[in-house]
């Protein structure tokens, strides 16, 4: 969200070992340099971390998206969801092949929706990166939000959970 708000972003692309520190050095005398890391992994080039970074930040851009109301349910959006996966997603039609859309997010409650959408980031964060949770104080996890945790197999409270 930061760089979106930028006027303006210069990406530079190393290969193989990256690039030389002193061009970093010297570009720091004329304007902030930020190195980002995507994740644990290597990569030949960085012109596919670019792209990532490009599309990331490109769809926090005014007019990008048809509603810009939906980066708010994205993962890790500030709220409800920030430091969470973005639980299941589903489009039309209701059934698809026998499998229908969860009842609750067909009911028009939307604190129901809301609710449902939490539990199932919840779930998703627990079950692919546990490790986000412990981002969160104890007086950001609800009743619910432990509840669902622990039948997650995910300690809360006194279990190991950061407190």
């Amino acid at each position: 969200m930061r760089y979106a708000a930028e006027p303006w972003l210069v990406f530079a692309c190393g290969r193989y070992e990256g690039i030389d520190s002193r061009v970093a050095e010297e570009a720091r005398t004329r304007m902030p340099v930020d190195e980002v890391s995507l994740g644990d992994f290597v990569l030949a080039g960085g012109e596919v971390a670019v792209l990532v970074m490009i599309e990331a930040i490109g769809r926090l851009l005014p007019g990008v998206l048809g509603n810009a109301d939906s980066v708010a349910d994205d993962s890790f959006a500030p709220g409800a969801m920030e430091s969470l996966l973005e639980g299941p997603v589903y489009t039309k039609p209701p059934v698809w092949r026998d499998r229908p859309v969860p009842e609750v997010l067909l009911s028009g409650h939307h604190g129901a929706i809301a609710r449902w959408r939490r539990d199932e980031a919840l779930r998703r964060t627990a079950r692919h990166r546990p490790e986000l949770l412990g981002r969160f104080a104890p007086e950001d996890l609800d009743r619910r939000d432990r509840d669902v945790l622990r039948e997650a197999g995910f300690p809360v409270d006194g279990e190991g959970m950061a407190d």
